[in-house]
């Protein structure tokens, strides 16, 4: 694995000493609440965490990748809600306007995002179209000076919170005309639904965005028309970064807190760490975890280096994700019945790791984009 920078350094210090202190000793009670975290959002703001990749010149902070990953990881350890809002927000939305979009766009809506005076919301899945995005049903209808979009989005992270939602819309009739779509939370027409009852991630407020005839004008149309799909996949790689990066956070925190537990309980006259079927558990959750480091980094670099890293995302992505939910259910099982109570933070991570296997593609999804990549 290759060394940190410096810069990447001072990054992963800095944000794990704010996350420790400031998103730590919150995450059960919002998780107990299901209120969604503005306080420690405006916080992260402040430190210019909610636009790290967006350029200087359009009021992010210019980092690199690398560095948005390290970032995610440290925050996703305290607060795995608090990650994928930062996640989709910054790596959505704000990649997708700083890639496609044009001057006017990126100064209207960019420079807010990227200073964390916005959140962003990205919708893409609807209620029959999930793992099919070609399958959406939500029409954008040409009329004088813009669209009129008609449809519901469905497990929109942010919906309602959100102040930006880039919404994606079949404009033509051929199976991949889709335009992507920039409309502000006070669009008319525009509601949400409340938000999901979920497993986890409870402070990641997920609902459905509804479309009643809203008028978007031509100038909020991003990128070129028809081009959506495409454009929405090139976000999704860079959001599957991210998500590897909280699901490793998510696992690294369940370690840490099983590794710390194994050391202070006794059975039999000694410490339960000393027991190969403890500690051959910790073993191969050390190892794992390293390894998805790797694959996380790996991916990272190569979009820093501005090579094709589609392969990389997915299976960064795939492996982090399968390896959140492996090591959290091992961190409950070595806690036993202390693992099960909602005093110990393991359960959470449990609840909380789930959902990466599911969200910006399913583990199936990476699977067939993995295949896919290997025969390019």
């Amino acid at each position: 694995m290759l060394p940190l920078t410096e810069e990447q350094k001072l990054v992963q210090q800095t944000v794990r000493a704010f996350a420790q202190e400031v998103l730590w000793p919150e995450a059960p009670r919002y998780d107990e609440s299901g209120e969604y975290p503005w306080p420690q959002l405006r916080a992260l703001a402040e430190l210019g965490l909610l636009g790290m990749t967006t350029p200087e010149a359009w009021g992010g902070a210019g980092m690199d990748s690398m560095s948005w990953a390290l970032a995610l990881e440290e925050i996703a350890y305290a607060d795995p809600s608090v990650a994928v809002i930062v996640s989709v927000t910054s790596g959505l939305p704000q990649y997708m306007l700083a890639r496609f979009g044009t001057e006017a766009q990126k100064d209207r809506f960019l420079r807010p995002l990227a200073r964390g005076e916005w959140i962003g919301a990205f919708a893409l899945t609807e209620p029959g179209a999930g793992s099919d995005p070609a399958a959406m049903r939500t029409r954008a209808k040409k009329v004088d000076g813009g669209w009129i979009l008609s449809g519901t989005k469905s497990w929109i992270t942010s919906a309602g919170q959100a102040h930006l939602y880039v919404v994606m819309a079949r404009s033509g009739e051929g199976p991949k005309e889709i335009t992507a779509f920039l409309i502000e939370k006070d669009a008319p027409g525009l509601s949400f639904g409340p938000p999901e009852a979920k497993m986890g991630l409870h402070a990641a407020h997920t609902a459905e965005v509804r479309l009643d005839e809203v008028f978007v004008p031509d100038d909020q149309v991003l990128g070129q028309v028809g081009r959506g799909l495409a454009q929405a996949l090139a976000g999704l790689d860079s959001g599957r970064i991210g998500i590897a990066a909280q699901s490793l956070g998510i696992a690294r925190a369940a370690f840490d807190l099983a590794k710390a537990y194994a050391d202070e309980r006794e059975q039999f006259g000694k410490k339960i760490r000393h027991f190969e079927g403890v500690a051959f558990k910790l073993a191969d959750m050390a190892t794992e975890i390293a390894a998805a480091r790797g694959l996380v980094f790996a991916a990272a670099r190569k979009k820093d280096a501005g090579e094709r890293f589609t392969l990389e995302a997915s299976m960064a992505k795939l492996f982090a994700s399968r390896l959140a939910v492996s090591v959290t259910r091992e961190a409950v099982q070595i806690l036993g019945a202390n693992g099960y109570h909602r005093d110990y933070r393991v359960e959470r991570y449990y609840r909380d790791a789930k959902v990466t296997e599911i969200y910006e593609g399913t583990s199936e999804v990476q699977k067939l984009v993995i295949a896919r990549e290997l025969y390019r």
